[in-house]
């Protein structure tokens, strides 16, 4: 089965899907292919666990059920630096969109307005 991913790192968000047998390393060489980063360079976190390479996408709880089109399950990516050392794994906060004008909001109905 298909699952839906949504990859962050920073303000970068990546949408991606896969097989549920797919491995954590096979995920990180499609995310190769977008960011051109060896997979070596790259850790993925599901919370703040590290993923392991070896293991498959169904073994790291991700399965049709809890990573849906509609509603992504979300990793974490840090990326190594030039230092050889990997960058500790950020993700900045969406945008909230602003709040709507008073015009736009929902009328409550008037008593008296049948």
């Amino acid at each position: 089965m298909d699952v839906f991913l949504m990859v962050r790192r920073h303000k970068t968000t990546i949408f991606l899907d896969a097989k549920e047998s797919s491995t954590v390393l096979e995920l990180k060489r499609m995310l190769e292919g977008i960011l051109k980063r060896n997979p070596e360079e790259q850790r993925l976190y599901k919370g703040e666990g590290l993923l392991d390479d070896s293991k498959t996408l169904g073994d790291c709880g991700f399965t049709s059920n809890t990573a849906k089109a509609q509603q992504p399950a979300e990793l974490g990516l840090a990326m190594k630096q030039e230092d050889g050392e990997f960058e500790p794994m950020t993700v900045d906060e969406l945008s909230k969109p602003p709040e709507l004008p008073e015009v736009m909001k929902p009328q409550e109905p008037k008593a008296g307005d049948d």
